[in-house]
């Protein structure tokens, strides 16, 4: 039997851990208004930083509602859903990564298809805000977080809630347990993904929907075929 080494998360990804477990519980119950971030800062012992780092991966999936000027909400539609046994299930298969694209490649075409149908005025500002965040990314990591919220406002722009569900534990999967692999793709393909992103964008503010599978398929393809690569 032999054991790996032991990885140390990062400040952000235990508050969200613990805020996640505080939901799933009851503790924090849909509509709940969260402290403030300072508040929050104080009582975790915590920066602030890390605090907005957290709160944004959970807006990112779904969980939270961030609103200006109001404060930070447990969503409505969350419910006391775990991942663990998803994550866990990942953790043991053989290719947990091919696995997960199988996933986007089905969920996400249909997705970007129902976007470029629904989408409202807002959704595509949205939808632009965090393709426009990409292309200003300073570091590799806001590059990285500015994907998840395209991706996710996307999702939102379908408005089918079962799928956006479905797509926040998703979400959630590929950004805690392949994050490393996203940065690396983002530090070799930058350009190419933000190019493939402005594609499914313009195809889904045009209402093309046969347009917008295909650039969403593309794109998937394209990040499963180069994380391969990488893996080799």
């Amino acid at each position: 039997m032999s054991f790996q080494p032991i990885k140390i998360n990062k400040i952000y990804e235990e508050i969200v851990e613990q805020l996640k477990k505080m939901i799933s519980s009851g503790e924090l119950k849909p509509g709940h208004k969260l402290p403030s971030e300072r508040d929050m800062a104080e009582s975790l012992g915590v920066s602030r930083s890390s605090v907005r780092e957290a709160l944004t991966t959970l807006e990112a999936i779904g969980i939270l509602d961030i609103r200006p000027g109001e404060g930070t909400f447990v969503r409505e539609t969350s419910v006391s859903t775990t991942f663990a046994p998803l994550a866990m299930v990942l953790q043991l298969e053989q290719n947990p990564w091919g696995q997960l694209m199988e996933v986007r490649r089905v969920l996400e075409t249909e997705i970007a298809a129902l976007a470029a149908f629904h989408a409202t005025e807002e959704d595509l500002r949205n939808i632009e805000a965090n393709l426009n965040r990409m292309k200003t990314a300073q570091t590799i990591s806001q590059s990285v977080e500015a994907d998840l919220h395209f991706h996710f406002s996307i999702a939102e722009a379908a408005h089918n809630t079962i799928l956006l569900r479905i797509m926040n534990t998703v979400a959630d999967l590929m950004h805690n347990a392949f994050r490393v692999q996203r940065e690396e793709l983002f530090a070799d393909k930058g350009e190419e993904i933000i190019s493939e992103h402005e594609a499914i964008y313009n195809a889904i503010r045009d209402k093309n929907l046969d347009t917008a599978k295909t650039k969403m398929l593309q794109h998937i393809n394209n990040i499963q075929a180069e994380i391969e690569f990488q893996e080799k």
